[in-house]
């Protein structure tokens, strides 16, 4: 016949709490993982996507300490006439060209037929940009911005993004998924042996 020693169940009991304490802290970090990659993908895909913004990324260092380079910027639908002195806006460096500038707008001004314009500087540098930016040119007004996200979102071009997004998905709808058929396990384990001791 086995005996048990006071000491023996001790210890046995204070390693059962040490490995369910590991356990717990390993399912809150998994979860907490799980959360925030969630929501940065909320945040960078799928709220500009549903709200109509564009997203772009900072590459040079002309608008820090706000937006430091590799900060991902979402922009609202451009409205010409709520734009004012203070916000942020991304405008095409000419007319009909790809290549955008995202920076604050210091100075508001109107052309001869009355249309506004826009004086633009970087906020580290030290002179406004040397042309006014026209309506044409605007592409949106910031609405927020999430730093060094962009650095993720420049590795995977437009057509990448999407799937990558998908895989992610797929990734963490897999684990969360392992994790409930792993807590279920467990409860099912631990109600047999609650079953068979009594």
């Amino acid at each position: 016949m086995a005996v048990t020693t006071p000491e023996a169940a001790t210890s046995e009991s204070s390693q059962g709490k040490g490995r369910g304490l590991v356990s717990w802290l390993g399912q809150v970090l998994s979860w907490f993982v799980m959360l925030t990659i969630g929501s940065l993908l909320l945040v960078a895909f799928v709220v500009p996507r549903l709200a109509g913004g564009t997203t772009y990324v900072v590459e040079t260092g002309s608008m820090r300490p706000h937006l430091p380079p590799g900060t991902l910027v979402v922009d609202k639908a451009p409205d010409p006439a709520s734009v004012s002195a203070g916000d942020v806006i991304t405008y095409q460096l000419a007319p009909n060209k790809p290549e955008v500038v995202t920076h604050r707008v210091v100075a508001i001004g109107y052309d001869g037929t009355g249309e506004v314009r826009w004086r633009t500087q970087g906020d580290a540098n030290n002179t406004p940009d040397e042309n006014w930016v026209v309506q044409e040119q605007l592409r949106g007004e910031v609405w927020y911005s999430v730093p060094y996200l962009g650095n993720v979102t420049a590795l995977a071009g437009n057509q990448q993004r999407g799937l990558m997004i998908a895989l992610i998905a797929l990734g963490l709808g897999g684990y969360a998924v392992a994790q409930f058929r792993g807590a279920w396990k467990d409860r099912r384990r631990k109600q047999q042996g609650a079953d068979s001791s009594a």
